[in-house]
């Protein structure tokens, strides 16, 4: 596959995504798979990935990751990959590889039970930014999406949703260890005093 042909399969699915996935998905939206696709890259780079074609799988995996929610919402994955198989194989993706692909999408599933490095990196970049300074930011994002989407009720529900998925979540690549295990930690210690402040000033009100 030449370069120009990658190009206009990427230009093709993140236009889709722009102008197909609904304007509630504030969180997973073509800003959300872009991002994924850059952190794969940075990670698989941090990993020493080097081989050009395991690069392209990584990236086209992280390109169709969310692209099941142009149909559902849970169970997207699942979906996300009825689109790579039904797409990819008339661009030379062997079997194989495709098979590859899913399997780094449904990495991403939350638990999430990456079997390999190359799950690892993709479920690693989905949730890059629990360690990263633009988590406040991001996660007000996911919880306009959760409210819309009926998963949490109001800003408390999400609140505690949030703590017992920081605190129950795991990096799996020792550069992700390393590079925002740490920050994710300092997120996850500030949500938790925060958390109970707040609740405490409720009790006693």
């Amino acid at each position: 596959m030449n370069e120009q042909t990658v190009q206009h399969l990427f230009d093709r699915v993140l236009s889709d995504l722009k102008d197909g996935l609904s304007e509630h998905l504030t969180y997973h939206s073509v800003h959300h798979t872009m991002d994924v696709i850059e952190q794969t890259m940075a990670i698989a780079k941090r990993e020493g990935i080097s081989s050009a074609r395991d690069l392209l799988l990584l990236k086209v995996a992280a390109l169709y990751h969310d692209t099941g929610f142009l149909i559902i919402y849970k169970g997207h994955e699942e979906e996300s990959c009825k689109k790579a198989k039904k797409e990819l194989p008339a661009l030379a993706f062997t079997t194989t590889e495709i098979e590859r692909i899913c399997g780094m999408i449904m990495a991403t599933k939350i638990p999430q039970q990456p079997k390999n490095l190359f799950e690892q990196i993709l479920a690693d970049a989905d949730l890059d930014y629990l360690g990263r300074t633009d988590f406040k930011k991001i996660s007000s994002l996911l919880e306009a999406e959760f409210i819309i989407y009926g998963i949490t009720k109001g800003n408390a529900s999400f609140e505690k949703l949030q703590l017992d998925f920081l605190s129950s979540h795991e990096y799996f690549t020792k550069s992700s260890r390393q590079l925002r295990a740490p920050v994710k930690k300092e997120h996850y210690e500030e949500q938790k005093k925060n958390y109970l402040t707040h609740h405490s000033i409720n009790r006693n009100s």
